[in-house]
C-alpha cells in the first residue's frame, strides 16, 4: 500500500486565500484530492454545498420554455440563441427570448469499444431510443445540453432534442494533412501536436482549408435547438510566438515572411529578433491569434450568420492566453462566448473570471472539468482532473466549483466532461481519455448516483441560486 500524506494545512490555506465573506459563512465540507492514482500525496480541499450556503432557501423555480429557458424577464426573441447583458450579469436568451443558462454534459454519443457496444445494444437497441432515453436522464438531473462531440445528429433527430453545440477543427485538421510528411508527427511537436506549438494561421493553403472544412456547417443555420460552434480545441497560443516565428521557422516559410514584415513595419526598419520587446510579444500575441478568428468567423458567418460563434477552447492549465489581455481583448471582437477548459485547479477564481470578462467584454463558458472517483473500479492513472476517493466526493467537488461559477456575472454555464467513462480496453483513443473515471455514467451505461444526486442539487436551482448571489453577496 502506497503511504498518503494528508496536508491538512491546506485547509487553512485554501480559506485565507479566498478571503472572501461568502467562503467564511458557509458550511464547507472537507474532500481530499491527488493528482492521479499514481501520486502519494492527498490534499484536503473545503466544499461549499447548496445545503451549506449561509441563509440560502430554494424559491420556486419558474417554468421553462421548450427550450430550457426560465419563463420570466423576457427580453426580445429572434428565434435563435444570443447573448445580453441584464443588470449587470450576462445571460444566454433563448429563441423565445428567456434567460437561459447552458448545463452540458461533453461527448454525449454512444461509446465506441467492444464493451461500450454490447452495453449499448443491450439496453437501447437503437440509436432513436438511446437518445430519447438519455436525453430524458440527463434532464432528470438538470443539465439541458450536449458539449463539444456529441452525437449532433442523433440529437437533432430527437422529438425533444437537447440544446447542443457542435464542433469543427479547421486548424487541427490542416494540420494532420502537414504531418504525413514527416511520418504521423512533426520531430519537434508541442502542445496538441505543434510543430513548435505554432498553429500555421499565416498559410495561404489554411484560407482554402477552412471553406472546405467550414462551409458544411450550412445545413445547421436554420435550427433553434443549436446554440453555436466551437472552432478547434486548446489551440497554443503562447505570448513569445513571435520569438519562436524568427528563431526557429526557415525564412522561406509562409509563418516567419509574415511575422518579419509584421516587426519590420512596426519598429520602420528591418528588425531582427534582438530588437523585440515585451511590448512587442504581446502585440504580435495578438496579431497572430486575430489572425486565426478573423479567418474562422469570416467563414463561419458564411455558412451560418444565426447561430453563436463559441471560441476555441482556450486551455486554463496552459494558462498563458488567459493571463493575456491582448488575447481577450480580440477575443471579445469575434467570440459571443469565449470558452475555457479548466484544470488542475480546485475551484475557479473571482478576480481571474472577472477578468476574462472584463477584457472581452463578452460571457464566459466553462468547456471542460471533471474529477475521477477511485471507487470506481478505473485504474484513474491518466486525464488533467483530480482524482477523489467516492462519487460522492465528485458531487462536492462539482457542486462547489459550479457555485463559484455562479456567483461570477459573466459565466453562462458550463460543460461536464464527460457523459460517459472511459474504457481502458479501448486502445484507439488518446491517452488522456484511456482509463479514467470522468463520466455521469459508466461503461455499462449506469449512472454514478451520488455524482448525479448533488449535480442535480445545483443544475435544478440556477435560477434561484444566481438570484441569492446576486442579493446577498
Amino acid at each position: 500500500m502506497k503511504q498518503t500524506h494528508l496536508c491538512i494545512a491546506c485547509v487553512c490555506i485554501f480559506l485565507l486565500e479566498s478571503g472572501s465573506l461568502f467562503a467564511q459563512k458557509n458550511k464547507t465540507i472537507s474532500v481530499p484530492t491527488r493528482q492521479n492514482a499514481l501520486d502519494s500525496v492527498w490534499t484536503f480541499y473545503e466544499a461549499t454545498t447548496v445545503q451549506g450556503l449561509y441563509r440560502y432557501k430554494p424559491g420556486k423555480e419558474p417554468a421553462l420554455s421548450r427550450f430550457g429557458g426560465y419563463m420570466t424577464h423576457r427580453q426580445e426573441a429572434t428565434g435563435f440563441f444570443r447573448t445580453q447583458q441584464i443588470d449587470g450579469r450576462w445571460w444566454i436568451i433563448d429563441p423565445e427570448g428567456y434567460p437561459f443558462h447552458h448545463r452540458a454534459t461533453v461527448a454525449m454519443s454512444p461509446g465506441t469499444s467492444e464493451r461500450q457496444q454490447a452495453a449499448f445494444a443491450e439496453k437501447f437497441g437503437s440509436h432513436t431510443t438511446w437518445v430519447d432515453a438519455e436525453s430524458e436522464r440527463l434532464r432528470t438531473y438538470g443539465f439541458n445540453g450536449a458539449g463539444a462531440w456529441s452525437a449532433v445528429e442523433d440529437i437533432r433527430a430527437s422529438e425533444h432534442p437537447l440544446i447542443y453545440t457542435v464542433i469543427v477543427s479547421p486548424m487541427g485538421s490542416y494540420r494532420n494533412q502537414h504531418v504525413r510528411r514527416y511520418g504521423g508527427s512533426y520531430p519537434v511537436a508541442g502542445w496538441q501536436g505543434y510543430r513548435f506549438d505554432l498553429p500555421m494561421v499565416f498559410d495561404a493553403e489554411f484560407d482554402e482549408h477552412i471553406e472546405r472544412t467550414i462551409a458544411p456547417l450550412a445545413r445547421y443555420k436554420d435550427d433553434p435547438y443549436l446554440l453555436g460552434y466551437f472552432t478547434d480545441n486548446e489551440l497554443p497560443w503562447y505570448t513569445d510566438a513571435l520569438d519562436r516565428h524568427l528563431h526557429l521557422l526557415a525564412k522561406d516559410e509562409q509563418g516567419y515572411i509574415a511575422a518579419k514584415q509584421w516587426l519590420d513595419a512596426r519598429k520602420g526598419r528591418d528588425a531582427g529578433p534582438e530588437d523585440i520587446t515585451g511590448e512587442d510579444r504581446l502585440a504580435f500575441s495578438a496579431y497572430f491569434f486575430e489572425t486565426y478568428m478573423k479567418k474562422v468567423t469570416d467563414a463561419l458567418r458564411r455558412a451560418d450568420p444565426n447561430h453563436l460563434y463559441l471560441g476555441c477552447r482556450f486551455n486554463q492549465e496552459k494558462n498563458q492566453e488567459l493571463t493575456n489581455p491582448s488575447l481577450f481583448a480580440v477575443a471579445g471582437k469575434y467570440m459571443d462566448i469565449v470558452s475555457v477548459n479548466h484544470y488542475r485547479k480546485w475551484q475557479p477564481e473571482q478576480q481571474q473570471m472577472n477578468q476574462w470578462g472584463e477584457w472581452a467584454g463578452k460571457p464566459f463558458l466553462i468547456t471542460e472539468w471533471y474529477t475521477k472517483g477511485e471507487d470506481s473500479g478505473l485504474p484513474n492513472e491518466t486525464g488533467a482532473g483530480w482524482n477523489v476517493p467516492t462519487q460522492n466526493d465528485r458531487g462536492l467537488f462539482y457542486e462547489n466549483f459550479t457555485l463559484e461559477l455562479l456567483r461570477n456575472p459573466h459565466s453562462v454555464g458550463w460543460h461536464w466532461f464527460r457523459y460517459q467513462d472511459n474504457d481502458p480496453q479501448d486502445l484507439t483513443t488518446d491517452p488522456s481519455n484511456r482509463d479514467s473515471n470522468k463520466g455521469v455514467l459508466d461503461s455499462d451505461y449506469e449512472p454514478w448516483e451520488p455524482l448525479l444526486r448533488r449535480m442535480a442539487n445545483v443544475n435544478k436551482h440556477v435560477y434561484s441560486l444566481i438570484r441569492y448571489f446576486d442579493t446577498e453577496n
